[in-house]
């Protein structure tokens, strides 16, 4: 009989405005938004769906490097979310037909205390993660010529793209993979 979870507490709260990374490269995890291209992101995500089940194998899966720093686990299960807001955002600019929209707002920090990620079992968030990155991939895959430039508005007022929505996402998926000490990140 394995031993009963601990809540190891909330994590430190994420209140960054990463969209500079839209902009120049990212000195902690090596993202380089020039360096991509929007059609790279289908390739790139079923890479990353992959990376992301295979390091929930991992004997520590559960265990934080620090006080406030998600598991591995945690990480996981917040990249799988990631996948269903920003999928769901893209299908938000796709069905706007050129015509400018607005994203609801998306607290990752509540999401994870609702939803408990560290108490989540490893086999079937690796499931759930494969089938959040390939929808993902599968809708990247579908702006062309003028949708890549559709406009959008986050809730705090920061202005994308159907391209630099892509680039962001890209960011995010890999910035995580680096936190987890995905040495290919």
């Amino acid at each position: 009989m394995s031993e009963p979870l601990t809540d190891p507490g909330p994590s430190t709260p994420d209140d960054a405005d990463w969209t500079w990374v839209l902009t120049r490269p990212c000195a902690d995890c090596g993202f380089d938004p020039a360096a991509l291209g929007v059609a790279d992101a289908p390739s790139l995500l079923r890479d990353a769906g992959q990376r992301y089940a295979a390091a929930l194998g991992r004997e520590d899966v559960r265990a934080r490097p620090a006080d406030g720093v998600w598991s591995t686990l945690e990480y996981t299960c917040h990249v799988r979310d990631v996948c269903d807001v920003m999928r769901g955002r893209l299908e938000q600019i796709l069905d706007g037909g050129g015509e400018l929209v607005t994203f609801g707002n998306w607290d990752q920090d509540a999401t994870a205390l609702e939803r408990q990620y560290w108490r989540s079992d490893p086999q079937v968030v690796r499931r759930q993660v494969t089938t959040a990155f390939e929808a993902a991939a599968t809708a990247y895959g579908r702006p062309s010529g003028p949708q890549w430039e559709w406009p959008a508005l986050r809730s705090n007022g920061s202005q994308f793209t159907a391209r630099t929505l892509t680039l962001y996402f890209l960011h995010d998926i890999r910035h995580h993979l680096w936190d987890i000490g995905d040495v290919n990140a």
